[in-house]
């Protein structure tokens, strides 16, 4: 077999008699398994799907690699002598899924039915136990070592006699794949990490060096010590200061990455002697966990066995060897699928889908909005090339004149034949934007499909690894990744006045392009999944954002209640606010106009009033964007100044006021937003259909929109508002004592930054001063310039350069991070939150000066917006189980920016307000705590 013989062409040549050590690198069989798996559980309920793709895996390892001494090491426990060194060390991973959690003891118990050693020991990684094991048994004599994994802080270890296998790639990895890796020899390694840092494991490293720039410096000055005993001799001023202010830090990364070769050995190599496992006791572990499958491979499967009660693993792994699923070939045509019209022909291709285990799926409608939207037809694909199209509801036009409707199954009987295969847990559906389809088909005839699972969604594996890098709709992706342009809708349907609904589309033509797209998605997962563990993006997907699909999808389900008289006396009053405001326009214009024409606005500031700072476009009219009337109200012309109000006003009433009211949905009285889970540049939710993000939150107008969502009778509304969240990510980040020491203490953090900076005892910090001070702290996040922060305060330039020069003398680490982080962006083209996730900024190396400075702000940025949307997205996953749990009615309903609103039973208010406050103050570790403010009422207003 092919597989076979790569796998054995990467072991190391071991004559005859020779000794040979495998170690195998537990924990990244156990993640590869879990991920990899649809939830499955024994006949007693426990999940077993680690432990089934672990014992796959191990025993067809064992089949085809040959060795004296083998054992698989695990880790002990999360915390090790590293957390005494440095207390932050890996205190942004989050837990182990819940329903992993139970499989480690039975992986434990897998690794002994088939006859291999086990080895782990408290206060050490399994790391370091691999590195004193492989130093034991080299000592002991001659031999070989062969470490299966690809973990990059093992590649410290390779040398004549030791080798890493990739387990998923069977490749060896040796001198010259660690050099391509690091840029430096297998012993220089530590040297590089210990500079550029790793923010998966929290180990600081040096600000503003990477990897390729610590091997530039570990090449030119041989370790870590020779390079910072000539920090000062460096000629880049900004690696200078990073190198000589960070020494230390330096110093104890290199202590954190460096294996502890001489940690103890808790079981002697002589018990690692490779030996058959015995039967018997292998399958008695094989019954009691239900694997049929392989109880079938050793001849054992007799009458009685039970199997997995969640279903067994999808095909693409139950047939996979042993590192993994073999690569995808992706070289299939695209085209000749076929149209499913009979229910023998569907119900052949749904046996055909569970036999494959992995499906693309994808649906075709006559709406975008997916609560209002009928399914056309849906379409699925096997394997690449391989799709179908069932249409259900074609010729369904109501047009008299398009004649009868072509041969399809009913909607009810193919969706009798088709729920088997989307309630089946052992089959794994994947979606290009799975929260659309998945409420498309929970709203099909006979209560829907509530239970699709296990899905994923191509959407969000991409977002995780790319956010920012472009967009994520399946033609971008399917162009980018697989180098391929989809059929394009317009080219089915028409556009303009011509274009007709999908359900009219020719039979031929909308498979064509509806099984395309659902073979399309399943190539994608087959390119992108796989990627996932490599880029650092696996936790992030599979804890954060693919749970998200669920917790919004209820969310949007539950909408919020909206009081439409409120919303027309707002209306009415908004009407008579902007009547009386076109008077006042009017009479300083000196002649009536139409506010809302910017040309006649232009025509009259630029023209009739002579005022300056008109800039023509290519249309010959007048800008008049909010820029320049901020401009002309700050130079004290008062006509500017009323205009911003008017448009503010007018862009409330009929954005809001006259939307919402044409968004009730009259069944419930409630409006269901739609949130965007892929839209923005950090990660954050958006929202459309209403747009409630923008509501803005102080002023009056804003307070009096909100009042129109209320609760139902007998619930409150809850209002949970993280406090300063991305000031307390900054203070996290940015070596600023002071920041600190005032978060942990409860301070007013605006009174204490006036105070520092303004030189003014802490009680003599008037209103004026704090105002200032607040704007500074927030601007600088934002990137803000001493320009932007005189217009923002209304002050001389001069005076602002003032401000933000006494502002970095005071919190100089502040300035330090924002350097770290544009020269971080200038490097790798990225930032990463503070838990790790990639932030693309696309500009920061354009040749534009304009464009460049936007994107260096934005770098800058980036990580707090991008680390305050995932803490409140960790928040978010936990707290429907956690209410469930406690047995609360609690229903969350919105979130905006760093907000969760909640409709309570007003008897539940104070359970649900302390269980709200603590999951989403617990939900990260920061070096800062965080602050949840919680507010009741009837109204949004109220609790907010």
């Amino acid at each position: 077999m092919a597989d076979a013989a790569a796998a054995s062409e990467a072991l190391p040549e071991v004559k005859p008699g020779e000794r040979h050590l495998i170690l195998v690198d537990g924990s990244g069989y156990i993640f590869r398994a879990y991920h990899a798996l649809p939830p499955m559980t024994n006949p007693e309920g426990v999940p077993v799907n680690a432990v089934y793709g672990f014992t796959t895996m191990l025993s067809q390892f064992l089949t085809r690699h040959a060795a004296t001494h083998i054992a698989v090491v695990f880790d002990a426990a999360r915390l090790n002598f590293r957390n005494e060194i440095y207390a932050d060390y890996k205190a942004h991973r989050p837990d182990p899924p819940e329903d992993l959690v139970p499989q480690f003891a039975l992986i434990r118990d897998a690794t002994d039915a088939l006859g291999v050693a086990k080895v782990q020991q408290e206060g050490f990684e399994a790391d370091d136990l691999i590195a004193a094991y492989a130093k034991a048994f080299l000592m002991e004599g001659p031999g070989q070592v062969t470490i299966v994994s690809s973990d990059k802080d093992l590649m410290q270890l390779v040398r004549p006699g030791v080798q890493l296998l990739d387990p998923i790639k069977q490749k060896p990895i040796r001198e010259p794949e660690v050099l391509e890796k690091f840029g430096v020899t297998p012993d220089k390694v530590v040297e590089v990490q210990a500079l550029a840092g790793d923010s998966t494991d929290n180990v600081p490293g040096v600000p503003g060096i990477g990897i390729k720039t610590a091997a530039q410096l570990i090449n030119e000055y041989g370790d870590l010590e020779s390079l910072l005993a000539n920090a000062e001799k460096i000629k880049q001023p900004k690696r200078r200061e990073a190198l000589m202010g960070n020494a230390e830090m330096a110093r104890i990364s290199k202590r954190l990455v460096s294996l502890d070769a001489d940690a103890p050995l808790p079981e002697p190599i002589d018990d690692f002697v490779a030996k058959p496992p015995a039967d018997h006791k292998l399958e008695h572990f094989l019954r009691a966990m239900g694997f049929r499958s392989l109880l079938a491979r050793m001849g054992k499967l007799g009458e009685g066995s039970e199997a997995p009660r969640r279903g067994a693993p999808p095909a693409a792994l139950r047939h996979a060897p042993t590192a993994g699923p073999v690569a995808p070939d992706l070289s299939a045509p695209f085209g000749a699928y076929e149209t499913v019209t009979t229910e023998e022909a569907l119900a052949r291709w749904v046996a055909d889908a569970q036999a494959a285990g992995v499906i693309g799926i994808d649906t075709e409608t006559d709406s975008l909005d997916a609560r209002r939207a009928k399914m056309v037809g849906f379409s699925i694909a096997t394997a690449p090339g391989r799709a179908c199209y069932v249409p259900i509801r074609h010729g369904d036009s109501g047009d008299m004149l398009s004649g009868p409707a072509p041969e399809q199954i009913a909607p009810e009987r193919a969706f009798a034949i088709l729920r088997p295969l989307l309630e089946d847990p052992s089959v794994l559906k994947v979606f290009q934007h799975a929260k659309y389809d998945l409420e498309v088909f929970a709203r099909e005839e006979n209560g829907g499909f509530a239970a699709i699972a296990p899905i994923d969604d191509t959407m969000m594996i991409s977002y995780a690894m790319a956010a920012g890098k472009h967009g994520q709709g399946m033609d971008e992706l399917s162009v980018l990744h697989l180098n391929h342009a989809p059929i394009k809708f317009d080219e089915v349907t028409g556009t303009g006045k011509a274009r007709i609904p999908f359900s009219l589309v020719p039979l031929d033509k909308a498979t064509a392009y509806a099984a395309e797209d659902a073979d399309v998605t399943l190539r994608l997962w087959l390119l992108l999944k796989p990627r996932l563990r490599e880029d650092g993006a696996l936790a992030l997907y599979e804890q954060v954002e693919r749970r998200m699909v669920g917790v919004l999808r209820e969310m949007e389900a539950a909408g919020i209640k909206v009081d439409g008289a409120e919303l027309a006396r707002i209306g009415e009053d908004f009407s008579q606010r902007l009547a009386v405001l076109e008077k006042q326009i009017h009479a300083l214009a000196g002649r009536e106009f139409n506010v809302g024409s910017p040309k006649q606005l232009g025509e009259i500031l630029f023209d009739e009033m002579k005022l300056s700072g008109g800039r023509k476009g290519k249309t010959g009219a007048y800008s008049t964007d909010a820029s320049v009337l901020e401009d002309l109200s700050a130079q004290g012309v008062d006509l500017a100044a009323r205009v911003l109000d008017w448009r503010q006003l007018a862009k409330l009433k009929s954005t809001y006021v006259e939307a919402l009211a044409a968004q009730i949905d009259p069944a419930d009285r409630r409006v269901h937003t739609s949130y965007g889970m892929a839209g923005t540049s950090t990660g954050r939710l958006s929202s459309n259909d209403p747009n409630l993000q923008n509501i803005p939150v102080r002023s009056e107008e804003g307070l009096r929109i909100r009042r129109a969502f209320v609760a139902e009778p007998g619930n409150v509304l809850i209002s949970a508002d993280y406090s300063q969240i991305e000031l307390r990510l900054l203070a996290h980040l940015a070596e600023v004592p002071t920041l600190r020491e005032a978060f942990e203490h409860g301070e007013d953090i605006h009174a204490r930054t006036a105070a520092e900076i303004f030189h003014l005892p802490p009680g003599k910090v008037d209103k004026e001063a704090r105002r200032r001070a607040k704007t500074i702290n927030f601007g600088i996040i934002y990137g803000m310039s001493a320009f932007g922060l005189a217009a923002r305060l209304g002050i001389p330039p001069a005076e602002g350069r003032a401000i933000i020069d006494a502002y970095f003398a005071q919190y100089p680490g502040i300035r330090q991070e924002m350097e770290r982080l544009k020269e971080e962006a200038r490097t790798n083209g990225f930032v990463r939150t503070p838990f790790g996730r990639k932030l693309w900024i696309p500009e920061i190396s354009t040749k534009d000066p304009v464009r460049r400075a936007g994107a260096e702000r934005a770098a800058i940025n980036a990580p707090f917006q991008g680390g305050a949307a995932e803490i409140i997205k960790r928040a978010m996953v936990r707290l429907p189980r956690a209410l469930k749990d406690a047995g609360l009615k609690a229903r969350m309903l919105l979130q905006v920016h760093d907000e969760l609103v909640f409709e309570v039973p007003k008897e539940e208010v104070e359970a649900t307000s302390a269980l709200v406050k603590d999951i989403m103050e617990n939900v990260a570790t920061l070096r800062v705590p965080l602050a949840v403010d919680v507010g009741t009422g009837h109204s949004w207003a109220e609790a907010h």
